[in-house]
């Protein structure tokens, strides 16, 4: 393996390591395990993520990441407002959105985070068309399918892989 590789390869394990340490804690029979978790982990993600799939941007992941907990709460409480007043509206619907981010693990993470916009949850592809993502939702009145697309332009620029079209 050339010089690059192990960096990664280190790279990755020191961090899957930290995060074991940070979840688990610093018990010496923990800190073997952990060693050999990330060990393993590290090899599945080489498999699953090979090294240059990605180019992440950190400002724009940053950004992005930083805007998630602010969804999260807003959501929570849109979903909590709607319930409880039953004077606010709520026309549930299915939203079809096209994916322009190309097949993989980048896709997979837009279809995790179509579920973070408030009152919205990723349903399956439509029937066939895997370049299409539906999204049930709250209320067909909002500006769904815009909203998951400005969020689709974010996720792409901070993990820097190009759109379709």
């Amino acid at each position: 393996m050339n010089a690059p590789s192990w960096r990664i390869r280190i790279g990755r394990t020191a961090a899957l390591f930290a995060a074991w340490v940070v979840l688990i804690g610093t018990d010496p029979v923990g800190l073997v395990i952990g060693a050999g978790a990330a060990l393993a982990a590290t090899a599945a993600s080489l498999r699953l993520l090979p090294p240059g799939a990605l180019h992440l941007e950190p400002a724009a992941l940053a950004a992005l990441l930083l805007r998630l907990p602010g969804q999260g709460i807003a959501a929570g409480a849109d979903v909590a407002r709607r319930a409880l007043d039953p004077r606010l509206p709520l026309r549930p619907g299915i939203v079809s959105l096209p994916l322009r981010i190309a097949p993989g693990p980048a896709r997979g993470a837009f279809r995790a985070l179509a579920s973070l916009l408030p009152g919205t949850v990723a349903a399956s592809p439509a029937v066939g068309d895997d370049d299409r993502l539906d999204v049930h939702c709250l209320d067909l009145g909002q500006p769904v399918a815009a909203l998951l697309a400005a969020d689709e332009e974010r996720l792409a620029r901070a993990l820097g892989v190009p759109l379709d079209g």
